[in-house]
């Protein structure tokens, strides 16, 4: 029986780039997308979550579930506690694209440098890595580094050049006092060619959101 996936979204930026993961990771696999590019506003003119976006992020599971959806996978990491409530609602997996990441971090090192461009990322991303890390039986250091702005650049301006200076240089800026650093938007995975000259782990999360993905459908 073909298996099948729904990716919640809050933009049309994540959708080519986990597509593609999915025709490369997971052959034969279904894949729907669901895009709401009113959630991160929301969230983020209110730096956090609403009862509003919980109640779209509740009936898009719901009807993902009714789909006949095996696992969905939330892309964003500012809607997170609205999907960890929504999940409550439905009977399938709902897996943070994010999650592998801060795993895989937590066993890196120590000091955990999260870089992300948008304020309301910064919370449930910096949670994750402590929740991971608290799973791991480790105490760590989470590093907040907020390259404010850079979001708006990308997704308003749509300058990627000057959107992937801007994150560059943070953390190139905070490169040699971490053991690790996560990039919490998926957004960023593209500036990975222009790391090579990091010596620290740079960790993104679309490739193991996919995996993490992978590991389910095939338990």
């Amino acid at each position: 029986m073909t298996k099948k996936v729904t990716i919640l979204h809050t933009s049309f930026v994540s959708v080519e780039t986990l597509n593609d993961l999915c025709r490369e990771l997971l052959p034969g696999t279904e894949v729907r997308n669901i895009v709401d590019d009113s959630l991160l506003p929301e969230a983020m003119a209110h730096n956090g979550i609403t009862p509003g976006i919980i109640r779209r992020m509740t009936a898009y599971v719901q009807q993902a579930e009714d789909w006949g959806a095996d696992v969905i996978l939330n892309q964003c990491s500012s809607v997170r506690e609205a999907a960890v409530e929504a999940a409550k609602t439905i009977h399938i997996p709902l897996v943070p694209v994010d999650l592998a990441m801060a795993e895989q971090a937590v066993l890196l090192g120590s000091r955990v440098a999260v870089v992300a461009t948008v304020a309301s990322t910064m919370k449930p991303s910096v949670a994750l890595v402590e929740d991971a890390a608290h799973r791991a039986g480790k105490i760590i250091d989470v590093v907040p580094v907020l390259v404010d702005g850079a979001l708006d650049v990308l997704m308003k301006e749509k300058d990627r050049t000057k959107h992937n200076r801007l994150v560059r240089e943070a953390i190139e800026n905070i490169a040699d006092s971490v053991d690790v650093i996560v990039l919490a938007q998926g957004s960023m995975v593209l500036l990975l060619d222009e790391l090579t000259h990091i010596s620290t782990p740079v960790l993104t999360s679309p490739r193991s959101g996919i995996e993490r993905l992978r590991e389910i459908l095939t338990t």
